[in-house]
């Protein structure tokens, strides 16, 4: 991407230099006449000092058309995503331009190219870092952005849509220990993200408030994906003493657990308890049903659409990051622990 910033101050710096709320802004600059005319003139001519671009036929879709993108499509994670987007584009009228990019720069160059050539009403992002310059050409474009599960922190005026995964890795382990275990199996996602971190040390945090010792050795890398699962759980079978219940922190990743402890000879849960992250519509279906956290994610694609379109009117956000609620989904996966089979369940704090 080119390295020129094209710095363009938004309605948020004008809002914080006028002593004003951004929705104040959204109103003069479409020409509302619900604000008094002292405000009005001094963010009149904060905007032309500033030389604020106004968008052409404000109140109106330039497009018709929401472009979501993501680095890679192989994944029902993905699949739900759009269905929230494409849920509120439907009823707004508005298409969705899915795109895929595969984290290579080549790819995004080329995608951003092709951006140039017709008009969007916004960019949602997911799992991805919005570098400086792509943010920079954005802007210069007019093109509003959102991103869903940011992989790092994102410039202040790019709104994120999230899920609790701290407090969703939490209550994932809070449940194991509830159950008596002790020896909690974690097979983590990628480590660049900021969800797969937070789910990491709700992972940590619900041991160490039990007062069981963080053992390295029971936590192996993953990347989402179901090999990943099935190699992590391969490794943590195969240690002098092993878990006696696996927390994945993704369902595709908790369904390659499934496999790696049944070419073991062994059963879920009678052997193994396992816990997954995402609630993904597969996981009802496994045999047996998965135990998993729910992260709301048709609803944060329906956000992350809503928010794209308000921004692309004009309008102003109610917040810059939003968390939606995880919520533990108990199933059948997960169970006491063998040698504590028949025994009272220790209860959860």
């Amino acid at each position: 991407m080119d390295a020129d910033d094209g710095r363009r101050v938004t309605i948020t710096a004008i809002a914080r230099e006028a002593g004003v709320s951004v929705p104040t802004v959204s109103r003069v600059l479409n020409g509302r006449s619900d604000v008094a005319p002292d405000t009005r003139e001094r963010v009149e001519e904060l905007l032309r000092h500033h030389g604020y671009r106004r968008r052409t036929n404000r109140g109106v879709r330039r497009a018709g058309l929401v472009d979501l993108v993501f680095n890679d499509l192989d994944s029902p994670w993905a699949v739900e995503i759009i269905r929230g987007v494409e849920d509120v584009g439907r009823g707004a009228g508005v298409g969705t331009v899915v795109s895929a990019i595969h984290r290579q720069p080549t790819a995004a160059r080329q995608w951003l190219q092709n951006l140039r050539a017709r008009a969007t009403d916004g960019v949602i992002f997911v799992t991805s870092h919005v570098s400086a310059p792509l943010h920079a050409q954005l802007r210069r474009l007019d093109v509003p952005v959102v991103v869903v599960d940011p992989a790092g922190v994102p410039a202040t005026d790019v709104p994120t849509i999230g899920a609790t995964n701290w407090a969703g890795g939490l209550a994932a382990t809070e449940h194991l220990l509830s159950l008596g275990h002790r020896r909690i199996g974690f097979v983590a996602g990628p480590t660049h993200l900021l969800c797969s971190r937070a789910r990491m040390d709700g992972y940590r945090a619900g041991l160490e408030a039990a007062g069981v010792p963080v053992d390295d050795r029971l936590m192996r890398p993953g990347d989402f994906y179901h090999s990943s699962g099935f190699a992590g759980g391969q490794a943590l079978l195969d240690l002098d003493e092993p878990p006696t219940a696996i927390f994945a922190s993704s369902d595709q990743m908790a369904f390659g657990v499934y496999e790696a402890i049944r070419r073991r000879g062994l059963r879920v849960p009678d052997d193994v308890s396992v816990v997954g992250f995402d609630d993904l519509p597969e996981a009802r279906w496994a045999s047996p049903p998965l135990t998993t956290v729910r992260q709301p994610l048709v609803e944060m694609g329906r956000l992350a659409a809503r928010t794209v379109l308000r921004l692309s009117q004009g309008e102003g956000v109610d917040s810059p990051r939003v968390e939606l609620a995880t919520e533990l989904v108990v199933r059948d996966s997960s169970a006491t622990p063998p040698d504590r089979a028949g025994a009272a369940t220790v209860s959860g704090r």
